[in-house]
C-alpha cells in the first residue's frame, strides 16, 4: 500500500477535527459518536489497515479512561461528601473572607495553581469543583467568572511545572537541570495563570453566558447535615491527595531507590492517593458529621450517574487522538519541521504546538517534541535546556479542542456548548501557550 505523504496526513487530520465540530454543532450528533465517526474517517483516509482503526480507537479510549476514570469517580464521591457535609460552604466562606467576594476569581485561580502543582489537571478539577459550585451559588457570580480562572490555574501548573509527567520526561530527554526548570516554570506559570484566568474571564464573561448544569446541581443541592466539619479538617481531607502526590514527587527526586521510596511513590500515585482520600472523607465528611452508612452509600451512588456521560466523551476524545497518532500525524509534523531554520526555543514550541493541535494530548506532545529536539540541541552548548523544557511545555498547551480529553471535561463541568468551550477554554490554553513562549524568549535575553 502506497504511504501517504506528510502534507496529505496533515490535511486529513485537519478535516477530521473539522468533521467533529461540524457533526456536533450542525448535525447535533452526540459528542462521543461524532468523535468515533471522525476517527473512522481519519483511519480510512490515512489508509490504515481496517482492523487497526477500531483497535487504535479502543486502545486510546482505554488508556485515557484507565488513567482518569477511577480518579474522576473517586474525586466525585469526595466532592459529594464535601458538599453534603457542608465542607464546601466552609471553604467557600474562608476564600471569600480571605480575599473578599469581589476577588473570588483570584482566590480560585490561586487555589487551582497551587493544588495543580503536584496533581493532575483532572484530579484538581474534581477536588475543587464543589468549592467552585458552592461559591458560585452563594455569591450569584456568573459560573464562568469563577470557573475559568480555576481551570486556568490548574492548566498552567499542569503543562509547565515539574513534577508533571510531560515536563519531567522533557527534562530527562534534554538533560536539563530539574531545579532550574522548576524555578523558571514557576516564574512564568503564575503570571500566565493570571492573564489567562481572571483577566481573560473578566472580558469573555460579558459575551458568553452559561448556567450551572447537572454536575453543579448535585454539589449544591445537598441534604441537611448534622455537624459541619471544621476548616482544618476540610482542608486536610481535600488536600490529602495533593500532599501524598507531592510527597511521592519529592521521594523520586531526593531518595535513593529502595523499598521505602517505592512505597511512598505507590501511595502517592493518583489512584491510590485518591482512594486514601476517599476513605478518609467517609470518616471526616461522613460519620463525623452524623451520616450513617445508609446515607453514605446513597450519597456515593447519587454522585456517579452525572459523570457517566463525561467519561464516555473524554474516552472518545482519547480514542480519536490515538487514531491520529497511529496514522503517523506526529511523524508528518516532525518531517515538516525538519528543514526550518528557527531558534531552538521557538522550534521546540512550534513542534509541541503542532503535535498538540493534531493529537490532542499535552503529555504526548511534550515527550515527542523533546525527543525530536534532543539530538538537534545535543551539539549546541549555548542552548538553555531548562528554558527549552518550559517552551515545549507552553507549546503543548495551545488550542485544546475536540481531540483533547481535557476539552470535554471542562465543557461538561462548566456546562458549555462546543462553541462556548472553544471561545473560553481553547482561548485560555492558547493565551498560556503564546504568552509562555513570549516569556521564555524574554527570559532568554537575560540568561
Amino acid at each position: 500500500m502506497t504511504p501517504i505523504n506528510p502534507a496529505s496526513l496533515l490535511i486529513i487530520a485537519f478535516l477530521g477535527v473539522a468533521l467533529v465540530v461540524l457533526l456536533i454543532t450542525w448535525a447535533r450528533i452526540p459528542a462521543f459518536l461524532a468523535l468515533a465517526v471522525a476517527a473512522l474517517f481519519v483511519g480510512l483516509a490515512a489508509r490504515m489497515p481496517l482492523t487497526e482503526i477500531p483497535r487504535a480507537f479502543q486502545a486510546g479510549m482505554g488508556d485515557t479512561l484507565g488513567s482518569i476514570a477511577m480518579v474522576i469517580g473517586l474525586g466525585t464521591v469526595i466532592g459529594k461528601l464535601l458538599a453534603e457535609s457542608g465542607g464546601a460552604v466552609v471553604v467557600s466562606r474562608a476564600l471569600a473572607n480571605a480575599l473578599g467576594e469581589r476577588r473570588l476569581d483570584w482566590a480560585l485561580m490561586l487555589s487551582g495553581f497551587i493544588i495543580g502543582l503536584p496533581v493532575f489537571f483532572q484530579v484538581g478539577l474534581v477536588l475543587l469543583a464543589p468549592v467552585l459550585f458552592t461559591a458560585q451559588r452563594q455569591t450569584r457570580t456568573p459560573l464562568l467568572r469563577l470557573g475559568l480562572p480555576l481551570v486556568a490555574g490548574l492548566s498552567a501548573a499542569h503543562g509547565l511545572v515539574p513534577p508533571h509527567p510531560g515536563p519531567l520526561a522533557a527534562i530527562e530527554r534534554l538533560g536539563a537541570d530539574p531545579g532550574r526548570t522548576l524555578f523558571y516554570s514557576l516564574i512564568l506559570g503564575l503570571p500566565l495563570a493570571i492573564i489567562s484566568g481572571p483577566i481573560y474571564a473578566h472580558y469573555i464573561c460579558r459575551r458568553v453566558h452559561v448556567e450551572p448544569g447537572p454536575i453543579a446541581e448535585q454539589f449544591t443541592n445537598v441534604a441537611t447535615h448534622t455537624r459541619t466539619p471544621t476548616l482544618s479538617v476540610t482542608l486536610v481531607t481535600m488536600l490529602m491527595p495533593v500532599l501524598l502526590m507531592l510527597l511521592a514527587a519529592a521521594a523520586q527526586i531526593a531518595m535513593p531507590d529502595g523499598a521505602l521510596r517505592r512505597a511512598i511513590v505507590f501511595v502517592g500515585s493518583p489512584l491510590v492517593a485518591m482512594l486514601v482520600a476517599t476513605i478518609l472523607s467517609l470518616v471526616t465528611f461522613g460519620r463525623s458529621c452524623g451520616f450513617d452508612r445508609v446515607r453514605l452509600l446513597k450519597f456515593a451512588e447519587e454522585s456517579l450517574p452525572p459523570i457517566a456521560g463525561v467519561l464516555l466523551v473524554v474516552g472518545a476524545g482519547g480514542g480519536f487522538g490515538r487514531v491520529l497518532v497511529v496514522a503517523h500525524v506526529d511523524t508528518a509534523i516532525a518531517q515538516a519541521m525538519g528543514g526550518l531554520q528557527l531558534s531552538p526555543l521557538v522550534m521546540g514550541w512550534v513542534i509541541a504546538s503542532l503535535l498538540r493541535v493534531s493529537v490532542g494530548s499535552a503529555t504526548v506532545s511534550v515527550i515527542t517534541a523533546a525527543s525530536i529536539m534532543a539530538p538537534l540541541v545535543g551539539g549546541m552548548p549555548n542552548v538553555n535546556k531548562e528554558l527549552l523544557v518550559v517552551s515545549i511545555g507552553a507549546g503543548s498547551l495551545i488550542a485544546s479542542h475536540v481531540n483533547d480529553g481535557g476539552f470535554w471535561l471542562v465543557k461538561e463541568y462548566l456546562n458549555m456548548s462546543v462553541p462556548q468551550t472553544l471561545a473560553t477554554w481553547t482561548v485560555i490554553e492558547t493565551i498560556v501557550s503564546v504568552a509562555g513562549l513570549g516569556g521564555v524568549l524574554a527570559l532568554g535575553l537575560f540568561l
